[in-house]
């Protein structure tokens, strides 16, 4: 059963003809109680433009071995040469995180938001390696604009990479960073931000590494 009515689909496909170039969604999955309807998800967003493409795997195969994957479901995404763009969606992007998936995928498709020169030339000069973790919850209003910042910084830079952690999925992971409140960003295991913070907020944290 698809998760979108007709509405959203038009809407959706209307907005992805500002996609430039291929996306390359993977999807992994097991029998968890989201799979199902994550991969329904997925097929309904894949199948409203043909720049979209979309790779479902097992969770026990060589390609989630190949980056890393060891929990699902979990959405990825890879350059037109196979590399990864170092973003991941842990957990269904149902909810409010539908917003941040879409705002995600139109970022890789190389049709998102341009940011002013000063945070482009900040972004472009983070030379260590960053982590960043956005854990929320499928109700949260403002976590989807954490997760879509995170994501585009790690799109921006090689060095940087991001994720997001749907707390309801993985509780074990919420219990062990201590979450109380959503968003709440963790960069490089030790240095939390709590809130939607705007980008150069990110930025101070990360310079401060």
């Amino acid at each position: 059963m698809s998760l979108l009515n007709q509405e959203i689909k038009d809407q959706l496909k209307d907005h992805f003809t500002v996609i430039k170039k291929e996306v390359n969604m993977h999807l992994f999955v097991n029998d968890c109680d989201s799979c199902d309807d994550t991969k329904s998800l997925l097929e309904d967003v894949s199948g409203l433009s043909d720049k979209i493409n979309l790779n479902i795997a097992d969770l026990k195969s060589e390609e989630a071995a190949k980056f890393s994957i060891n929990q699902a479901p979990v959405i990825m995404f890879t350059d037109d040469k196979g590399e990864d763009l170092r973003i991941r969606f842990n957990g269904i992007p149902a909810g409010h995180e539908f917003s941040a998936f879409i705002t995600t995928l139109t970022e890789v498709g190389d049709g998102g938001e341009v940011l002013p020169d000063e945070l482009i030339s900040r972004v472009n000069s983070v030379e260590k390696p960053v982590d960043i973790k956005v854990f929320v919850t499928l109700s949260c209003p403002h976590c989807s604009g954490a997760v879509a910042k995170a994501h585009k910084l790690a799109l921006m830079n090689p060095n940087i990479k991001a994720e997001m952690i749907e707390c309801g999925t993985f509780p074990e992971l919420a219990d062990k960073y201590n979450v109380s409140g959503v968003p709440k960003i963790v960069i490089n295991e030790t240095n939390e931000l709590v809130g939607n913070q705007p980008i150069d907020m990110f930025l101070d944290t990360i310079d401060k590494l």
